[in-house]
């Protein structure tokens, strides 16, 4: 039952080490889908994003240039955020984990929190340190001795660190994850991540020394040390909205109905397995939903720099526009699952599925249309159950993160639209005006659906098919626009 009505959704913060690449692009893009739906559907929404700016890669890499860290995030952060403009995203608030006035208060209040429930402890470590990664990892996490993600064999440190106690929490997380009251979705990543947790979970590294890692948040009582990645990044999903400065805000929205993280599949276990323990330990609820995406390859090829193939979204708006970047990342990639892109694909999805499909539908209605405009509303039962069905099929695919085909769905109802035109031939029709308004009428009541459909996932084309072909109240005004989509 809904007690607030309110969907709160997070992306994984970035970080900020290099540009924007496609990847990104395909997560933001993928949780501003679900906010806009929710929106859509009356639910009040706050959805979060931002950057992930402290670590010693980052310290490195500022240095490397002659740069002063905080100078060098400024800078690199300023790129995730105008993906905001670059996308059409809908987000409501950018986090920085280098914000000491939002950030800072919530990452210490939970480390007082984990510290007063016992949860912490010292003692010197011995462990494999990934500096891609930023995080120690196990002989588990390697492939023939190197990180599967970085293909580096990993550092050896031993130093003195905080630790977690994570391994007291793997019974509870496990139950709640298979009771779904910690929903993981798709169900692939949901058994991943038992099968983890089964094995037992260990405590985790929750410092580093400062005189090792200086750029952070210093651990509270002790100068000496510097959080680590785990409570300063993960906690900005709560101290954005408000935990350890605004607690009214932080539990009002940690309380909505549907609190979802959205996020990749390489950082499934940060997410499903410390993170909640951190929660669980601290009193603090769980989220109701982690949505777990794949990876992107470029054709067929990881994304690498020194391969040369990153591909950045910028560009790829310059060149095709916004909705067309948006739509094959949404419909060719499947949601849950690794997909592919290239640009003859990318074409291909273009001129088929968006210049010949459903630009090509508006045209030909409004060209047809706009003779007999404005026109009475007038419903086709047919043409009315079609539409009942493919809304039900998008909603359905939409509330179960499978947004590929939530799209596929709506474009059957496109194929419908052009079979309905080619079956009806208005343009046939010469002497009798009040049929061709009735062909048209229900025509542009598809079309009205479409575009109410499609808005979360194609926002400005929905807006230009408004423009076009506009149903108020009882009547129906067409007036023949710009084509949506122009050929390739």
């Amino acid at each position: 039952m809904k007690k607030n009505n309110r969907f709160y959704i997070t992306t994984a913060i970035d970080y900020v080490n290099g540009r924007p690449h496609i990847g990104n692009a395909l997560e933001k893009v993928q949780a501003d889908v679900l906010a806009r739906y929710h929106r859509a559907k009356g639910e009040e929404v706050w959805f979060l994003t931002g950057t992930d700016e402290h670590g010693a890669k980052i310290a490195r890499g500022a240095h490397a240039l002659g740069k002063d860290p905080k100078e060098f995030v400024d800078e690199t952060s300023r790129g995730f955020r105008k993906m905001k403009e670059t996308l059409n995203l809908s987000w409501d608030d950018f986090i920085r984990t280098s914000d000491q006035e939002r950030h800072w208060p919530g990452v210490q209040k939970l480390w007082r929190k984990l510290d007063k429930a016992g949860k912490l402890y010292k003692k010197s470590y011995r462990g494999l340190y990934c500096v891609g990664h930023e995080a120690f990892v196990t002989e588990k996490d390697l492939v023939d001795g190197k990180c599967r993600d970085h293909q580096k064999e990993p550092e050896v440190i031993e130093e003195e660190n905080y630790f977690f106690k994570l391994s007291d929490y793997s019974e509870e997380i496990g139950k709640k994850i298979e009771s779904g009251q910690l929903a993981i979705v798709p169900e692939s990543r949901k058994n991943e991540i038992l099968s983890l947790i089964r094995s037992g979970l260990e405590d985790v590294s929750f410092s580093r020394p400062a005189k090792d890692l200086s750029w952070g948040v210093p651990v509270p009582d002790d100068s000496e040390h510097t959080m680590y990645v785990w409570c300063d990044a993960l906690t900005n999903y709560i101290s954005a909205i408000g935990y350890g400065r605004d607690e009214k805000n932080f539990e009002s929205w940690w309380a909505s109905d549907e609190v979802v993280h959205v996020i990749g599949k390489d950082i499934l276990r940060f997410h499903a397995a410390i993170w909640p323990g951190m929660l669980l330990a601290a009193g603090l609820a769980l989220p109701k939903k982690i949505i777990v995406h794949g990876f992107i390859t470029v054709e067929g090829e990881k994304i690498s720099k020194t391969v040369g193939n990153v591909v950045d979204p910028v560009d790829l708006v310059e060149k095709y526009g916004v909705d067309p970047v948006r739509y094959y990342l949404l419909r060719e990639i499947p949601s849950g699952e690794d997909g592919d892109f290239s640009f003859k694909k990318f074409e291909e999805r273009y001129n088929g599925d968006l210049a010949n499909g459903l630009g090509n539908l508006v045209a030909r209605v409004a060209t047809l249309g706009e003779k007999v405009s404005p026109m009475p509303m007038q419903e086709n039962e047919d043409v009315t159950k079609e539409i009942e069905r493919v809304r039900t099929l998008a909603h359905t695919y939409t509330e179960s993160f499978r947004l590929n085909e939530a799209l596929g769905a709506i474009w059957e109802l496109i194929s419908y639209g052009d079979k309905y035109i080619n079956d009806t031939k208005p343009w046939t029709i010469k002497d009798d005006p009040s049929v061709l308004q009735m062909i048209i009428a229900n025509a542009a009541l598809s079309i009205d659906a479409i575009r109410e459909l499609v808005e979360p996932f194609l926002p400005g084309t929905a807006e230009k098919i408004r423009e076009q072909i506009c149903i108020e109240r009882d009547s129906i005004k067409i007036k023949r626009g710009n084509v949506l989509f122009p050929r390739l």
